[in-house]
């Protein structure tokens, strides 16, 4: 098999691919569908940010209790329970659409009920990785799940844009697309059911104690790497990963497209989403060099295209966008999944979760409200300097907790150790093995 492809060679894993694509294709037409349906029914810039912004408001609230749970019970179980939930969700989303009683306050509270599902399952899909693939396997799993997310995130949106306009481009029109997608979630569902419980990496589960919350953050601190990772994740998360957002405003208002082309730019954005994830999955080394360039890659991507005076010209910076954000994220994804200690991933995980997805609550409405002041090329714009700003900031803290600029210096250039690569963290992996080799030779 392909060394791009390795991780599907594990049956557990290859069986969550499966479901992940079909899921993820809802996903995507469930994005494009909901945005123009707040258009549709007369919502704005402020408006798409604000659901925006609440989905991903529990992602802020909940990630960190989340990742407590991640750590406590079973995983593939929890997942199921989200899955569903979120199936629910869009359902009835879809039938208010389809049936023409939809308004916006409808879109918003649905937004936050999916969001509170999302936020509980963000932990859980992130650290079960390493349970069905096992630590040799974990950044090749991590770059084929992003390839997943982006080949479903290539096809939904442009999918989603074309049954739309099929359909008339109205309320009802968006409802039987997120219709589409609340079925989407039984095949993700299914392939979970269907897993080889006894082929699982299952760490050992931590009981009901105290602090579990605060032991991981402290862990975190600890890491100047993992420090580093989630101011720079922060940034590029709050500011500038709104691209729904905004490419809907310049879509609509600066080249006075219409739901068709709007879905084609986030299909764009997927094609270099796609192209990095690949590269991802071939990568058997990550260094935080990679993760610098590629967050500085992004925010100047982001600069340039808001100065794009074509359509044309701005969709062919949409791959270039995709390329530098999905590079940044599967390289501090796979980072913070081989350096923590097992016991502890799922806290670390959900922190990061917290931190890339919660300051969309923040970011979302502020740039919906560059985009109604100053214009929509703006959203773009002020997304890339304060994303620039991150990283910046990002090496002074790093520099700060390592021992100045020429330990940062050195410190980017190498591969970051792994959790058993020091005396204590060996300790920690050594009871986590005792839980997990029995079950690894079902693999």
């Amino acid at each position: 098999m392909s060394p791009t492809f390795r991780a599907l060679r594990i049956r557990n894993y290859r069986r969550y691919a499966l479901g992940s694509v079909v899921s993820n294709i809802g996903t995507w037409m469930q994005r494009i569908a909901q945005d123009w349906l707040v258009l549709t029914l007369g919502g704005g810039g402020v408006a798409l940010g604000v659901t925006t912004g609440l989905q991903f408001l529990p992602i802020l609230l909940l990630s960190a209790w989340a990742g407590v749970l991640a750590d406590r019970v079973p995983k593939r179980r929890l997942l199921q329970v989200t899955q569903g939930g979120m199936m629910l969700a869009a359902g009835a989303l879809g039938l208010l659409a389809v049936t023409e009683t939809a308004e916006v306050w409808h879109v918003y509270a649905l937004a936050f009920v999916f969001g509170v599902f999302a936020a509980i399952d963000g932990p859980a899909r992130q650290s079960f990785v390493s349970e069905m693939v096992g630590p040799e396997d974990i950044t090749n799993a991590v770059g084929l799940n992003s390839a997943a997310f982006n080949l479903a995130r290539l096809i939904g949106p442009a999918l989603a844009g074309l049954l739309i306009h099929a359909l008339g481009d109205g309320t009802s029109a968006t409802g039987w697309v997120i219709l589409l997608n609340a079925v989407s979630y039984l095949a993700v569902i299914a392939q979970l059911q269907r897993m080889d419980v006894d082929a699982l990496h299952t760490p050992r589960l931590r009981g009901r104690e105290p602090g579990a919350l605060r032991e991981g953050v402290r862990y975190v601190r600890s890491q100047p790497h993992m420090v580093m990772i989630l101011v720079l994740v922060f940034f590029a998360g709050t500011f500038g990963m709104n691209f729904q957002v905004a490419s809907a405003l310049i879509a609509t208002e600066v080249f006075d497209k219409g739901a068709g082309e709007y879905g084609v730019l986030g299909s764009a954005v997927a094609v270099g989403s796609l192209a990095a994830a690949l590269l991802a999955a071939r990568r058997v080394r990550v260094r935080l060099r990679l993760l610098v360039l590629a967050g500085a890659g992004f925010g100047t991507a982001l600069v340039v295209a808001s100065l794009m005076p074509t359509y044309a010209l701005f969709a062919a910076m949409a791959p270039v966008i995709g390329l530098c954000s999905l590079t940044m994220l599967t390289t501090a994804n796979a980072t913070l999944q081989l350096t923590a200690a097992p016991e502890l991933r799922g806290r670390v995980m959900a922190l990061y979760m917290t931190v890339v997805m919660g300051g969309t609550p923040l970011g979302s409405p502020l740039i919906g409200l560059v985009g109604d002041w100053l214009g929509a090329r703006w959203t773009f714009a002020v997304g890339g300097l304060l994303t620039l700003a991150g990283v910046a900031l990002a090496l002074a803290v790093y520099a700060a907790g390592a021992g100045g600029w020429r330990a940062l210096l050195a410190d980017v250039r190498r591969v970051p150790r792994t959790a058993a690569d020091t005396p204590a963290d060996r300790a920690e992996a050594a009871v986590a093995t005792e839980a997990v080799e029995p079950t690894a030779t079902g693999r």
